[in-house]
């Protein structure tokens, strides 16, 4: 049974800040105001139990759709229909008072969700140990980090009983161990049958928890299907040129709607084919935390991830070799030189790594001071979906004395978007499995 319908919704904004222009386009409807149409003519539904996640670039309309189905913003045209508890998450501290306390914020958020202060009494315990706030639940809101607002916030949702949830983006706000106590959170609602619809930049995460996904492009829906599906043409959408990128979203327009679908041998001639690189790399995806120690010789540069065609990626997939590269430009003569890389977890932790320095038919015994060299690891990615972060380094012997010449931390980053069903933990061994009944 649809919770959630969403039908032909459209809706716009008035761009101007004339205060006449806005009297004409509401008393006489006038057609010459300036406006921006954020969404247009948007359908589709959501089962109960069922997790839809929303993707799309910055100003696509997300944040829009999610206020129309809370009723926080009426549409110009269309209907939504919603049946049950709804509880939501749109923007952060939200709802909150900030001359009040935190506890004060809970009873008052809680009854804004439809508690009674019977069921918030029964609750307060269980909400203020999963924010994790401590000694500050007596403080005014307006003392709280942006973190702390987001855990009481997020803590209220989740304790209010609700049938459906909806998030938009807030849960980027938390640090890593947070997050991984929501997502674990949501996993429960989801068991329990609890409706979830949230927007999310996190490939990995609108793949790991939906059941579908929604595309949205310039206020229209591309496309609604498989989340890896999804997610993988919001990528290749990102980065395309403009020509190319309308016919893309053209093709997506009219068979982007099933995860079945099939072209004919007809559509296929009539229809423009979308001219699509295989790389999946996402601009936005760069590391804030890069640390270059200091030259003793030599300079690292351009690391970068490759697919063996040599395009740039940062979206990989379990299972696809890759190939992990970075210049060496040398201001020293150099003996023995070996390169390095490493693999690390969001939270720090080392995974995997490589080098050449401890195999003598890999080392280099002799580079002169001017040369150049690009670096290529190349690997299988054996890993479960999330993010990761790339060391670099380059090491010689001085004075009888292993040292590095020059390296890099957190120089590169990417995320793993498609994981092998059969894999559990963090690596994937791509273990075999067989079942002998005896």
């Amino acid at each position: 049974m649809a919770v959630i319908r969403v039908e032909q919704v459209c809706k716009s904004f008035v761009t101007t800040q004339s205060p006449w222009a806005l009297i004409k386009k509401h008393l006489f409807n006038s057609v010459n105001v300036p406006y921006f149409q954020a969404l247009k003519g948007i359908s589709f539904h959501a089962e109960a139990g069922e997790t839809i996640g929303i993707v799309g670039h910055n100003g696509s309309g997300k944040s829009t759709l999610l206020q129309i189905i809370c009723g926080v913003m009426q549409p110009d045209s269309g209907k939504v229909t919603v049946e049950g508890r709804v509880a939501a998450l749109l923007e952060l501290g939200s709802g909150f008072n900030p001359e009040f306390t935190g506890r004060e914020n809970v009873y008052f958020n809680a009854m804004l969700l439809g508690l009674s202060r019977q069921e918030v009494d029964a609750s307060f315990d269980q909400v203020v140990a999963f924010s994790g706030i401590g000694d500050f639940l007596e403080q005014p809101v307006k003392t709280y980090s942006s973190g702390m607002m987001l855990r009481l916030a997020f803590s209220v949702i989740i304790h209010s009983n609700p049938q459906i949830l909806i998030v938009d983006e807030a849960l980027a706000v938390g640090d890593e161990a947070f997050q991984r106590k929501c997502y674990a959170r949501l996993k429960q609602l989801q068991a329990a049958g609890v409706t979830l619809l949230f927007v999310s930049h996190s490939a990995g995460q609108v793949i790991e928890l939906c059941d579908r996904a929604v595309l949205l492009d310039h206020g229209e829906m591309l496309m609604i299907g498989e989340p890896k599906q999804v997610v993988h043409h919001y990528h290749k959408l990102l980065h395309m040129e403009q020509g190319e990128r309308e016919r893309f979203r053209l093709h997506l327009q009219q068979f982007g709607h099933t995860d079945s679908y099939v072209p004919t041998d007809e559509e296929s001639e009539n229809s423009p084919a979308p001219v699509i690189s295989e790389a999946v790399f996402n601009a936005e995806l760069q590391p804030e935390t890069t640390v270059w120690y200091s030259s003793r010789g030599a300079v690292l540069s351009a690391p970068h991830l490759q697919n063996l065609n040599g395009e740039k990626v940062n979206l990989l997939e379990s299972g696809q070799r890759y190939r992990y590269c970075y210049h060496v430009t040398f201001e020293q003569d150099a003996f023995e030189v070996g390169f390095g890389m490493m693999i690390k977890t969001l939270s720090g932790i080392p995974i995997s790594g490589a080098t050449t320095t401890r195999n003598h038919q890999h080392r280099i015994p002799f580079v002169a001071a001017g040369s150049c060299f690009t670096i290529k690891f190349e690997f299988v990615c054996a890993l479960r979906n999330g993010t990761y972060f790339l060391n670099c380094g380059c090491s010689a012997l001085i004075n009888g004395e292993r040292e590095f010449l020059h390296r890099g931390v957190d120089v590169a980053m990417f995320q793993v978007i498609a994981e092998s069903e059969d894999a559990t933990g963090m690596i994937d061994l791509c273990a075999g499995f067989m079942a002998e009944e005896v």
